[in-house]
């Protein structure tokens, strides 16, 4: 084929093309019978079938939530005695330009030290906690400095 049978083809697409069947007469029948009242009440029970599954959708994730929440609230006392907290593992210094980063250094350390916890011979913990431990001593260091 080359491009000026192409080209025909093309501007043949254009043109108008009539239906296989004439599809007014199926849509005024279902409009008369929508409102007559005899439509079929399909759509309604699809409808209603659709709002109690989101409803029971809503109310699983509503229980698995409430759960999840029961089980971390049950862990907690437990935790919190295991571990030191971030207020007394945390080092404030006076120098507010330095407090977001002391912050967020401290909680990189807790996390990190729970992580060794679950896997203390992990090397790339260590090398995590070291680097960690690191940051944080040339933090107080420019504290130190800046007054």
């Amino acid at each position: 084929m080359n491009e000026f049978e192409w080209r025909q083809q093309m501007r043949r697409l254009r043109q108008p093309i009539a239906p296989q069947r004439d599809l007014w007469g199926a849509i005024e029948l279902a409009l008369e019978q929508r409102d007559a009242g005899t439509a079929s009440p399909q759509p309604l029970r699809h409808a209603t079938r659709r709002r109690w599954l989101v409803a029971a959708a809503l109310t699983a994730a509503f229980a698995l939530a409430g759960g999840i929440g029961l089980h971390l609230q049950h862990q907690a006392p437990a935790a919190a005695g295991d571990t030191p907290t971030l207020a007394n593992a945390a080092w404030n210094p006076s120098d507010p330009r330095l407090s977001g980063a002391a912050i967020e250094l401290g909680a990189a350390r807790l996390e990190l030290e729970q992580a060794m916890q679950q896997a203390p011979h992990s090397p790339s913990l260590q090398r995590l906690l070291a680097r960690t431990e690191q940051q944080q001593a040339q933090l107080r260091h420019l504290g130190h400095e800046a007054g």
